[in-house]
């Protein structure tokens, strides 16, 4: 099977510029690419993560990545998708979050010598010369047509769009401009949010160049009904595991919907995708949610490493087997003052534990029966508790949370 029968099979690509070229240029030469990843945070989120994916599975077909970190752009603003101007990052923050995501990349890509490199669009924007610019790249790019982009008409019909932002296409149409000249970079590959992006960096190369470039989009990580997945009560799903624990992470794989355990098995772990596509043929009850077992501990043997992922497996079974509470579950620690006579109300508990954000909303999941305490149902919003020991709350059928005193 070949690398672009693979990604077809495994659901990953959505959208190509050239698609028998393509093709053949993933099946037949050994291509350097680049994947760009803007700075805006001081971790890697799980969907940087698929980009990540793509990445290892190209460069195990013999082809290099460049991993272009947007030291330049971010300081802009991809308007794409959002509602309002992204915040103002510093420039120390900006390299400071660069050197996060560079030393998160090291655990998946191997940087060796000739197999990747990493590079910041910074070292060729920040001293470059606005007017040169302009001359030389902006003269290449309709306005009118940049205004039918869908990533500017969202903005165009809302609260507006602002001219730093309008540079940004521009910035990442050279971006590619730079690194076919200087690297031989023939593809950029990224999520499906940005084609329009994808398509002025394709389009300036073959007009600057006339050279062969191409781009092509992946899709989207989201759940069946098309909403992105990686949010949690608790924020986006980091990589960085002081941003979002183990436990965490392992049980938002190990409880994604029916639906789409088998989706994300093809698209996020290296399992061969006969065996995936065999699961899907015969997969029943009991063996869905050994599925999803598998998925929590893929996924999270290759973020925080095998030992990590045989750990959480085992709290897993720990707790949704009964055989008691796990040191690694999220847990609240209460002190003295907490109590009054030795006990708690069950709704000032849900609030202190963060399982609910007020005593209204922690009495309408006591009414409805979302909420147990040590395997007991609790069916009173009146009730105090009294913790002696562990006390385990449940809420739903999924979030578990220990209560202990500090």
């Amino acid at each position: 099977m070949t690398l672009f029968e693979e990604f077809k099979r495994r659901g990953l690509i959505a959208q190509m510029t050239h698609e028998e070229e393509i093709e053949k240029l993933l099946n037949n030469e050994k291509v350097t690419f680049y994947i760009g990843f803007d700075a805006t945070a001081d971790s890697l989120h799980v969907g940087h993560f698929l980009q990540l994916i793509v990445m290892k599975h190209m460069q195990n077909a013999g082809h290099k990545p460049i991993a272009l970190l947007g030291t330049a752009t971010t300081m802009i603003g991809d308007p794409t998708g959002k509602t309002d101007m992204r915040p103002m990052l510093t420039v120390d923050e900006i390299n400071h979050n660069a050197e996060c995501f560079r030393k998160q990349m090291e655990r998946f890509i191997d940087f060796s010598e000739g197999k990747a490199e990493i590079v910041r669009n910074g070292d060729w924007f920040l001293d470059m010369n606005y007017i040169t610019f302009l001359r030389d790249i902006g003269r290449h790019f309709s306005v009118n047509q940049m205004l039918t982009k869908e990533c500017f008409k969202t903005r165009l019909e809302g609260k507006g769009l602002s001219f730093l932002e309008f540079n940004y296409m521009l910035m990442q149409s050279y971006d590619f401009l730079y690194l076919y000249q200087t690297k031989g970079a023939k593809l950029q590959l990224g999520g499906n949010d940005q084609w329009s992006n994808m398509l002025g960096g394709v389009d300036l190369v073959r007009r600057v160049e006339q050279g062969d470039a191409y781009g092509l989009t992946f899709t989207l990580l989201t759940t069946k009904e098309g909403k992105k997945m990686g949010k949690t009560e608790k924020g986006a799903l980091w990589l960085d595991a002081e941003k979002c624990s183990p436990y965490d992470f392992y049980q938002y794989w190990r409880n994604v919907a029916d639906d789409d355990v088998i989706r994300c098995l093809k698209l996020l772990t290296f399992i061969p995708i006969e065996e995936i596509e065999e699961m899907e043929r015969t997969m029943s009850g009991a063996e869905l949610n050994q599925a999803k077992s598998r998925l929590a501990y893929e996924v999270t043997k290759m973020v925080h490493g095998e030992e990590e992922a045989k750990r959480q497996e085992e709290a897993a079974k720990s707790v949704f087997g009964g055989a008691g509470a796990s040191e690694d579950m999220p847990t609240t620690a209460l002190t003295a003052e907490d109590l009054q006579d030795g006990t708690i109300g069950i709704l000032n508990l849900l609030v202190k534990a963060g399982l609910a954000p007020s005593n209204g909303e922690g009495r309408r999941l006591v009414q409805q029966g979302g909420i147990s305490l040590n395997g007991e149902k609790v069916t009173d919003p009146a009730l105090r508790v009294s913790v002696d020991g562990e006390v385990i709350i449940r809420k739903g059928k999924k979030v578990f949370h220990k209560i202990v005193m500090g």
